[in-house]
């Protein structure tokens, strides 16, 4: 309910964690609607946010990524023609947008009257806006999971597994034409759970090969450590750092991204 948000944001020590958390209430809303008109049927939840959901990654994250596993049933329009009414009848002021023109299909979730009586803005016109990405060609190989999610609402998602997500995440991160340090700071998040999560293979194969199929010489996914390490000495790690500090639990972590901790993350020993 909008008035749970407002609450959450109330809570916060300062604007930034209090907009990471609406921004996340929203998000668990947008998932759990999605879970009652059973789009995990079809879809599963992969990305940055599904490690924050599933796995308690230590840091926000902006959109909601989904991968179209089963295309029998699928129907986003519908989906989010509920969402709409689902938020609605929850006192959020909401506009659902969708375009299936491409192959991921995007869907733009805005929330007005809400930054500003949560104290974060004093233009009323400015809203919350969350990006939702469905990539309905996506690369084989992915092995899946059913896993419940308990932040703010409790319900089930289908997901990519621990070394599926990492094999997309690896996959982002190498054909990026930018570099974003939560890239980074998700793969040290990977290389310090214990045991290390290793990439799943195959799809990090299949992934490569669809994302840069006209790159010369094609990046091979066994070569994915030597690729990564080849970029850091490029790196300015103050901007890399200022990138993910306001979407980190403790900003203070943001430390760790240094080229010693990098270069341990995607060292083999």
């Amino acid at each position: 309910m909008k008035i749970d948000a407002l609450r959450l944001a109330k809570s916060a020590h300062d604007p930034i964690e209090a907009g990471n958390l609406l921004r996340e209430y929203v998000q668990a809303r947008i998932l759990g609607s999605l879970h009652e008109s059973r789009a995990f049927e079809s879809l599963s939840f992969v990305g940055g946010t599904a490690l924050r959901f599933l796995y308690a990654l230590p840091r926000f994250s902006e959109d909601l990524d989904f991968s179209l596993e089963t295309p029998a049933g699928y129907d986003a329009a519908r989906w989010l023609k509920k969402l709409k009414r689902d938020l609605e009848f929850q006192g959020f002021d909401a506009t659902v947008t969708f375009s299936d023109k491409n192959v991921v299909q995007v869907a733009w979730v805005r929330i007005a009257d809400l930054l500003s009586p949560a104290g974060l803005t004093p233009r009323k016109e400015r809203k919350l806006a969350i990006k939702l990405e469905i990539d309905t060609a996506p690369p084989a190989g992915a092995r899946l999971e059913t896993k419940m999610v308990t932040r703010h609402l409790l319900f089930g998602v289908r997901h990519h597994d621990l070394p599926s997500l990492m094999a997309g995440k690896i996959r982002a991160m190498l054909t990026r034409p930018y570099t974003k340090g939560r890239d980074w700071f998700d793969l040290l998040w990977y290389s310090s759970q214990i045991p290390a999560v290793e990439p799943n293979m195959t799809l990090l194969s299949n992934a490569l090969a669809q994302g840069s199929p006209c790159r010369e010489p094609p990046i091979q996914a066994s070569e994915w450590r030597e690729a990564l390490a080849s970029k850091l000495g490029t790196f300015d790690f103050e901007a890399l750092r200022a990138d993910v500090s306001p979407f980190l639990e403790r900003r203070e972590d943001s430390a760790a991204l240094n080229e010693v901790a990098l270069r341990a993350a995607i060292s083999k020993d």
